[in-house]
């Protein structure tokens, strides 16, 4: 990465201080060119001395000779104030090509000398004050990383994306939150194909900040200018529910689903779970069985309870009885079995419907006089009066069915006597 940053103006320099004087006409008419199109001060280059110890620090650099070149680099002495400041840029630009957190600090060092007094060539020293910033964020330097991207982009007159983005990363990382929005609108801006990292910034300030409404808004824009990107489409349907729009988060992740978007469990139940609160429990159950089914889904006792009570409220009684079922054999709920059963009656299975409400009663269901109510009701309608008879008379020790029961109780025996059935 930072061996790039010896750019080719540097290369420039270097091959100067060797092949040609100062007075060098050749350099002097390209000199007034540059006065021409923009008055500035006189290009400064480094004596014949250090220049030709300082081309073969660059070709033992080119040959990836590194600590040779920083060696030959390091032993040049210099009191002029260019010549100093060149040396200690370049000679950064050796540790941060290094790496390592030694060498780091020593390659901020040397930047900042080399910045201090504005010694270096126009480019020279917009460069080592972009390096410096640089460096300064990866080192976690913050403050400083926004003190001198600013200085730059005064020095400069130039605004650059990548830059904001990193101030609006920078006062991230400083909890500066609100300070954060208007480097991410500069960068948007500034980008000639549109970027997303600053739009993610903008999400964590607003996020970060329960400014939910702004969020949305984020979502909304990125959406269509990245529509191919799935995780905008789910993260738009998540902030529609945080601000409680679920009409519009249903809508949002269904067309998400719809394009494939949707590869997640969570995904899948999050819409699951918006279609059975927007009335719409069937589609709600036939999304969980399919993914279920599939595998995407866990079988879980938990996903098949959801399934199973969408199909409930969606008066898919058989449905919902069988996956109950599923439910209570994952499970082992006494809770989940007394629903299967109370199903299975609806649906005029009596003999099911005893069997499974027997097993809810032998896990030790809480408040059993409903369930043995409920198995009263389907040995009756079975014409087994005995069996319904003990059963109620069960649901009579339970103070909350008490008396519900001892009225039943009256009816099945004068039933079973009616019909000449022994109880």
């Amino acid at each position: 990465m930072f061996k790039k940053l010896i750019t080719s103006s540097l290369l420039v320099a270097f091959v100067a201080t060797t092949t040609m004087p100062v007075s060098s006409t050749a350099f002097a008419a390209e000199d007034t060119k540059k006065t021409q199109k923009k008055k500035k001060k006189s290009t400064k280059i480094v004596g014949p001395s250090v220049g030709k110890k300082v081309q073969k620090a660059f070709e033992a650099y080119s040959e990836d000779r590194i600590d040779d070149a920083l060696e030959i680099l390091l032993d040049i002495e210099t009191s002029k104030t260019y010549d100093r400041a060149y040396l200690d840029r370049f000679i950064a630009s050796m540790y941060a090509t290094k790496g390592g957190d030694a060498n780091i600090a020593k390659a901020l060092v040397r930047l900042e000398a080399a910045t201090k007094d504005n010694a270096l060539n126009e480019g020279e020293h917009a460069e080592a004050l972009k390096l410096l910033a640089d460096l300064q964020m990866q080192e976690k330097q913050y403050e400083k990383a926004l003190a001198n991207y600013e200085k730059w982009m005064k020095f400069t007159g130039k605004e650059d994306a990548d830059t904001y983005v990193k101030i609006a990363q920078a006062n991230y990382e400083l909890k500066n939150l609100d300070k954060m929005i208007e480097p991410s609108d500069r960068a948007i801006a500034l980008y000639k194909k549109p970027n997303q990292n600053p739009y993610v910034l903008k999400l964590t300030s607003y996020y970060e900040r329960k400014q939910y409404t702004n969020a949305v808004k984020v979502l909304e824009e990125v959406v269509v200018i990245f529509p191919e990107n799935k995780i905008w489409w789910t993260q738009l349907g998540s902030f529609y529910m945080l601000i409680e729009d679920y009409d519009r988060a249903l809508y949002t992740l269904n067309l998400a689903y719809k394009q494939g978007f949707l590869e997640k469990e969570s995904e899948i139940k999050m819409l699951a779970n918006l279609f059975a609160t927007n009335d719409n429990p069937y589609k709600s159950a036939k999304l969980l069985e399919k993914h279920i089914d599939s595998g995407l889904v866990a079988r879980t006792d938990t996903n098949l309870f959801a399934m199973a009570n969408s199909f409930h409220a969606a008066q898919e009684i058989a449905l919902a009885a069988k996956y109950f079922g599923e439910t209570a054999k994952l499970s082992n709920d006494p809770r989940h079995y007394r629903r299967q059963g109370m199903l299975l009656q609806q649906s005029e299975k009596y003999d099911a419907a005893a069997a499974v409400l027997q097993k809810a009663i032998d896990l030790g269901i809480e408040n059993p006089g409903r369930v043995w109510m409920t198995m009263a009701e389907a040995y009756f309608y079975q014409e087994k009066f005995k069996q319904a008879y003990a059963a109620i008379k069960k649901a009579q020790e339970d103070p909350k069915t008490k008396k519900a029961a001892r009225a039943w109780a009256s009816y099945i025996k004068d039933t079973a006597e009616r019909k000449k059935k022994s109880i």
